[in-house]
């Protein structure tokens, strides 16, 4: 099925209000046979394509064409123009129609690592952004349609030696072509290697991200009893997302501390990041960390939205500060602390949908999030995780950890 990307979907507000007004109106008789009864249809707003509205439109146009109530004939003759009208304004609205890889895609890369491709489309232009396991998201060099495929490429720049020895810098073209069957998407990475003897082929998969949900009234959702989720002792109900990685995790006179101690000399350690057994899907999230000057850690939501845990007081915005949604919401206001002092936080997804209080700010107020940031176990938006936090960079200290889940 194909679905609006969102600079489009705001677009589509007044042809979706007529076609909802016209179908709660019309009598069964028209509807009977269309797919739907009067109080199904038309599908949750933005839930299909404008094309497959405008189609909608036009065969509820034929029923009424024969309908012997001349009133509701004349009522919809009137409003059929507009709708044609506000269908041809909006030429975004048909190509996300025709373009079916515009939208937001989940991605395993090779190795098995969660992944993300976003198209975007603004007139004839087309954009992707890309996330390639960690890191951050990245809008690609370019991206376009040749031969029904999407064709992106991404650039690489390394420093790597000449056969002097003398160092100098490459730009390595990564082309990814991507063929789509349904919902499911096969892409292929031909990348150049770093000698310019020939390239690395790999092949991996995608899908389709579910539509993005309405923006929830977070003053009507209901929550049920809060969880603690560290009782101050030890870690139980706490263990690695990767059991070969060293454990630099405890607990110390009530906190949970992260100590990734490297010594000098010796081969650098891989430390590993902290999961809660249980999982969980939509709630609020409240905690308290401090960090050390140049503190580095990370809050994992369902295991896969990373909201930024670093020491970054007095630095200008960016998504990458503490509090934001790596690399892809920027905080609104600046609210950290200096190093050295507890911090609180107040975290709330819900349907998608995110909202991060620092020290009593908000920074992220109810905003969708398109897709998973970099470490994400997993690329699937639609399953619970666990919460997880990043121990793999600096120390970092944590206390009062709780979960309050959304009733179902």
């Amino acid at each position: 099925m194909e679905w609006l990307s969102p600079d489009c979907k705001h677009r589509c507000t007044s042809v979706v209000r007529l076609t909802k007004h016209l179908t709660e109106t019309l009598p069964d008789s028209i509807l009977s046979g269309f797919g739907a009864e009067r109080k199904q249809f038309p599908p949750k707003p933005f839930g299909k394509t404008s094309k497959s509205l405008a189609i909608s439109i036009f065969h509820l146009a034929d029923r009424l064409s024969v309908c012997p109530n001349t009133a509701m004939r004349n009522t919809f003759a009137k409003r059929l123009p507009l709708a044609a009208l506000l269908l041809g304004l909006f030429p975004g609205i048909v190509h996300s129609a025709e373009n079916p890889f515009i939208g937001d895609w989940e991605l395993t890369i090779p190795g098995g690592h969660a992944g993300w491709l976003g198209v975007d489309q603004s007139g004839d232009k087309l954009s992707a952004g890309m996330l390639w396991g960690w890191g951050s998201v990245e809008p690609t060099a370019s991206a376009k349609l040749a031969d029904g495929k999407l064709v992106v490429t991404r650039l690489h720049n390394i420093e790597t030696k000449d056969a002097s020895g003398a160092k100098r810098k490459v730009t390595l073209t990564e082309t990814i072509t991507a063929t789509l069957d349904g919902s499911n998407m096969k892409l292929v990475s031909i990348k150049e290697r770093e000698n310019s003897n020939g390239a690395d082929r790999a092949e991996f998969t995608g899908k389709r991200t579910a539509p993005m949900p309405e923006a929830p009234d977070l003053k009507s959702v209901k929550f049920g009893p809060p969880i603690q989720l560290f009782n101050g002792k030890d870690t139980s109900g706490w263990r690695l997302t990767d059991p070969g990685a060293v454990n630099g995790w405890s607990a110390k006179d009530g906190l949970l501390v992260n100590n990734p101690h490297q010594e000098d000399g010796k081969p650098h350690l891989n430390y590993g990041n902290l999961r809660t057994e249980g999982e969980f899907e939509d709630f609020r999230l409240k905690l308290e960390v401090r960090l050390a000057k140049g503190g580095n850690s990370g809050v994992y939501l369902r295991g896969i939205y990373e909201v930024q845990v670093a020491e970054t007081y007095g630095k200008p915005l960016d998504s990458h500060n503490m509090g934001g949604l790596y690399s892809r919401i920027k905080p609104a206001v600046s609210a950290e602390k200096p190093p050295g002092e507890w911090q609180t936080m107040d975290i709330t997804l819900v349907k998608r949908h995110l909202t991060v209080i620092l020290n009593g700010k908000t920074l992220i107020a109810n905003q969708p999030v398109r897709g998973c940031t970099g470490g994400a176990l997993w690329s699937d938006v639609s399953r619970p995780g666990p919460l997880y936090l990043q121990g793999d960079h600096t120390g970092v200290e944590y206390r009062n950890i709780s979960v309050t889940p959304v009733l179902p």
